[in-house]
């Protein structure tokens, strides 16, 4: 028998509530791409991309149809490109960029990741070639996103990487200063990276992933907001947690059968579902909007990092009954510029920097798409880098910054990307030096905790 509510209550959830699938991610492995010669690197990338996503757009969108439930990107990621551009003689990492580029074109697909490297060590030849062509990478490129891990629980902070990955984000704003710096918006630096992300700007397809998987990553802000604001105003948190568990599972098992179906499509193994609640710049799609629901009156207000804890802990709980196979982030992830209900916190001042960094401990990622000044020394970047990668490394969590200096704006001012990457105002920044701190070099050892073998 068919329950008519449950049907109901889907239907509402896509028509009302901003329920959809955020992303579906093609990961490709390239590792039989490499050569020693540059010109036959680029064509097997070209190739094997083109030959295993061909169908990927067609596919998903016929679900859509099929199901209703709206996809709303098409991705692809592949191998870190340190790794295949290294094997060349005469290794050209922005030529690898376009190629990359062109089939992300061919196939239809919004974005490509993997643009990567994985330094937490320390670097390879590869590494430091691909590292420095980033700016110009990124500035010749529409769909091309790019991710340096920097630091893990295991092997501590490279803050040689650190302080360099700040001087390259610094040059990517500048050479899309036309475009307020997106460049620096398609970038991110990690500690404790995940090889089957499905998301934006950080996906790549890890050295043990399969020849290709097909990985989703859900959403619905929005679901949970409404669910929240329907239950009795006397609800406690014990409440709140188990109606967001029980939502998160609908959500999940809706993200899964359609990974799966299109995972079957393409005849390939479907690989993981990412769990995370993935705002947009839509009225009621707002990560900030269930905070306000839940009692704040607004994001940034104290009890905004609990509230952001009990969400990404409930999200985790309700989807991970759902399905088997949860990968990626998994939680609510926290951008600026990509939510409404944030960028309106932002720009009348509830929310602040060292709040969002506050917050980022509990979160899904980090400091994610923030716009600061655009003479922001590299310095105070880097300085925020190390804070951040030293949040995921004590915490053994993923963490992240894609922080944005736009040329020739300052706080008061703001940016307009457009679709899903939203607008931001620009946020101030601490003013205090940390440039001898971070140009000392060298790594911070990984906490005791590491040791656990």
């Amino acid at each position: 028998m068919i329950d008519k509510n449950l049907v109901l209550e889907t239907i509402n959830m896509i028509k009302l509530h901003n329920l959809d699938i955020r992303t579906v991610t093609l990961a490709i492995s390239l590792r039989d791409c490499i050569s020693e010669d540059i010109e036959t690197v680029c064509d097997n990338i070209y190739h094997k991309i083109v030959k295993c996503a061909k169908n990927l757009v067609e596919y998903a969108e016929d679900l859509e149809n099929d199901y209703s439930i709206p996809i709303i990107n098409k991705r692809v990621s592949v191998t870190p490109i340190s790794i295949i551009g290294e094997s060349c003689k005469n290794p050209d990492y922005v030529k690898i960029a376009k190629t990359l580029d062109r089939a992300a074109k061919a196939v239809g697909v919004n974005f490509i990741g993997g643009f990567s490297a994985l330094v937490e060590k320390g670097f390879t030849k590869g590494d430091r070639l691909l590292i420095d062509s980033i700016p110009e990478a990124l500035a010749k490129t529409e769909r091309l996103c790019a991710s340096v891990n920097l630091a893990t629980s295991k092997a501590g902070i490279n803050m040689d990487a650190v302080l360099k990955m700040a001087e390259i984000i610094k040059n990517s704003a500048e050479l899309t200063q036309d475009k307020d710096g997106i460049g620096a918006a398609k970038l991110v630096c990690f500690c404790n990276s995940s090889s089957d992300n499905p998301f934006m700007a950080g996906a790549y397809c890890g050295y043990g992933e399969p020849e290709c998987a097909l990985n989703v990553g859900v959403s619905g802000p929005g679901v949970v907001r409404a669910a929240i604001e329907a239950m009795p105003e006397n609800s406690n948190m014990s409440d709140l947690a188990n109606r967001i568990k029980q939502i998160s599972y609908k959500i999940t098992t809706t993200g899964e059968l359609i990974g799966r179906k299109l995972a079957e499509k393409l005849s390939v193994p479907f690989g993981v579902i990412d769990l995370s609640l993935a705002p947009t710049p839509a009225e009621g799609d707002s990560v900030a909007g269930i905070f306000q629901a839940m009692g704040l009156e607004h994001a940034g207000a104290h009890g905004t990092t609990a509230a952001l804890a009990m969400l990404n802990d409930a999200v985790k709980k309700g989807g991970i009954m759902a399905s088997s196979h949860v990968g990626g982030l998994s939680g609510a992830f926290i951008p600026v510029s990509e939510d409404a209900g944030m960028i309106e916190a932002a720009s009348k001042g509830y929310l602040t920097f060292d709040k969002l960094e506050a917050m980022t401990s509990v979160c899904s990622v980090g400091l994610d798409m923030i716009a600061i000044p655009g003479d922001t020394p590299s310095s105070t970047i880097a300085g925020i880098i190390a804070d951040e990668m030293a949040i995921g490394m004590i915490n053994k969590k993923t963490t992240a910054v894609r922080v944005i200096p736009v040329v020739g704006k300052t706080v008061g001012d703001k940016v307009v990307y457009g679709g899903l990457l939203g607008e931001a105002p620009i946020m101030a920044v601490n003013s205090l030096s940390s440039e001898k701190f971070v140009s000392r070099g060298g790594r911070i050892p990984a906490p005791i905790h590491s040791l656990n073998n």
